[in-house]
């Protein structure tokens, strides 16, 4: 056990490690392409004497990626993403592990905030960031942290959506990897790992059925994909509502029935937002909703359902059952919000499967070591992972499965690289 790290953290119970232990094991057995990473790191040492900062959903999954960090020499401090996705067993875990913790579950506003100022008090060198929240307080209230880091690597459209902003306006002071733009996150993680761990969660949150029902999926993105996909496998009937007409024809010709949230919002039974935006369902669409409309998020932030304009409408709210809240509207009709209107997946489950964030996490060790090697060439702006990383993780993906590809001839690159008829 770690002194330093057990002094400095801040998590809710240090007793609580075993259990963490326990679910951080299980994920490692199931995530072979970081365990092959970790043991290249084990001899490379690629970050030694350096501070990495984290902030992930604080899960097995998350926690495992910390320490493969570690295992490259890293001195690693990590905090949440989302106040209700922080699992404080895995938080103690890890403090036994020798990394510095400033996490627990569902703190307030403030101490949320507080707990990410704490990682970055640190002093990091690389950062790996979740909606950009800790590139946000570095370019704004500390400033004073901005000179020691060399770059990071974010997680989520929501984040790049800002760092390309601050890019655009040029306040962006160091390079960050667009890790969510890789093909091996957006089409398997995105799609899959969205599709699958929105249904665990609002299916364990509920114990409702989905089959017969109808589920409006609020943006048609590959996390919307992933959704509606799912939803059609356990018989739903699925509406697509998209502000863009050609992801609008993709949804149609994915067979989903296509329309403006104000009809969608008539008929549907379940509701899941994942756009990235704030206020796709709103006030005007509360007023047609039916009796008992459930609706979830699995966008980053929890602004994408307006609660402040549900709660005007409403005479009253309790909890009914965990993570699930019943707003009692004025003309008698009732209408749910799962998990406060966060990540449904995480705050009201366990996230993706872990063979699918084997293939991320495995894309955000690489892009940090990548922006390591190369910040000073980068500068200061938003990069993609590069290609040859994206397809070897792929690669190794295929291997831990036992598959192989077919290699192009010396004849056939040739024919391709060739202008002149054959």
């Amino acid at each position: 056990m770690s002194t330093k790290a057990q002094q400095n953290s801040i998590i809710t119970d240090l007793s609580l490690a075993k259990d963490g232990h326990l679910k951080i094991d299980w994920v490692q057995a199931h995530m072979p392409v970081l365990n092959r990473i970790r043991e290249r790191f084990e001899q490379e040492q690629p970050f030694k004497g350096l501070k990495v900062a984290i902030s992930l959903h604080l899960e097995a999954k998350t926690a495992y990626l910390a320490k493969v960090v570690q295992a490259g020499g890293a001195e690693v401090t990590i905090t949440g993403s989302n106040p209700l996705s922080t699992q404080d067993d895995v938080c103690a875990a890890l403090v036994e592990d020798g990394i510095t913790v400033f996490a627990k579950y569902n703190p307030s506003p403030e101490e949320y905030k507080q707990l990410l100022i704490h990682t970055l008090e640190t002093k990091p060198d690389l950062i790996i960031d979740d909606g950009g929240d800790l590139v946000t307080i570095l370019h704004s209230e500390r400033q004073d942290l901005l000179a020691q880091v060399r770059g990071g690597a974010e997680e989520t459209t929501t984040g790049i959506l800002r760092l390309k902003a601050m890019e655009k306006e040029g306040q962006l002071k160091f390079p960050m990897v667009a890790v969510n733009d890789a093909f091996c996150k957006y089409l398997f993680d995105n799609r899959y790992g969205t599709g699958q761990s929105v249904w665990d969660g609002i299916n364990r949150t509920t114990n409702l059925v989905v089959a017969g029902k109808t589920v409006v999926v609020v943006g048609y993105g590959w996390c919307g994909k992933g959704v509606a996909m799912r939803a059609k496998g356990l018989g739903a009937n699925v509406i697509v509502t998209e502000i863009d007409a050609i992801k609008a024809v993709e949804a149609y010709m994915d067979g989903f029935a296509v329309m403006p949230m104000v009809e969608a919002a008539k008929v549907g039974d379940f509701f899941v937002t994942v756009t990235g935006n704030r206020d796709v369902i709103r006030g005007e669409h509360y007023e047609v909703m039916k009796d008992g409309a459930i609706l979830s998020n699995a966008g980053h932030f929890d602004v994408e359902v307006n609660k402040p304009e549900l709660e005007a409408l409403s005479s009253s709210k309790r909890t009914v059952r965990r993570n699930i809240e019943e707003y009692a509207l004025k003309d008698g009709r009732k209408i749910y919000i799962l998990a406060e209107g966060r990540l449904v997946n995480l705050a009201a489950g366990d996230g993706h499967p872990a063979e699918i964030m084997d293939m991320t996490f495995a894309l955000q060790a690489m892009s940090l070591k990548y922006v390591n090697d190369m910040y000073k060439e980068i500068g200061s702006k938003v990069v993609n992972v590069p290609y040859e990383l994206d397809e070897q993780v792929a690669r190794f993906k295929l291997e831990s499965l036992g598959f192989g590809i077919d290699s192009l001839t010396e004849e056939q690159k040739s024919y391709l690289d060739s202008w002149v008829e054959h």
